[in-house]
């Protein structure tokens, strides 16, 4: 990926974490020391500022191929005059923007 993209990666894994500890919350998980799947608990419940830099790896995998579809997918990912990211298409007529 880009240096350019790195913000926006660390944005999407955090943001990918934070997707997952909501559902799992909404499906009765709480935080815990160690994985239970019968309490319904696990470690990673907790802020992705707060993970270890190994489990932070996991979702920045995610993020990355994400964007690496994204690009090879023909669209191009270009701050606005904002600084706001937004995604282009170079192949076809119509834009996604955020």
């Amino acid at each position: 990926l880009r240096p350019d993209l790195l913000s926006l990666l660390e944005r999407l894994a955090e943001n990918t974490h934070d997707t997952w500890a909501a559902q799992r919350i909404k499906e009765g998980w709480s935080y815990g020391l160690s994985r239970d799947d019968v309490k319904k608990q696990h470690p990673g419940l907790v802020a992705y500022a707060d993970l270890a830099e190994s489990e932070k790896d996991y979702d920045r995998i995610t993020a990355g191929e994400t964007l690496k579809l994204i690009i090879k997918l023909g669209f191009d990912i270009v701050p606005a005059a904002s600084k706001r990211p937004r995604l282009t298409s170079r192949s076809s007529i119509f834009s996604i923007s955020s």
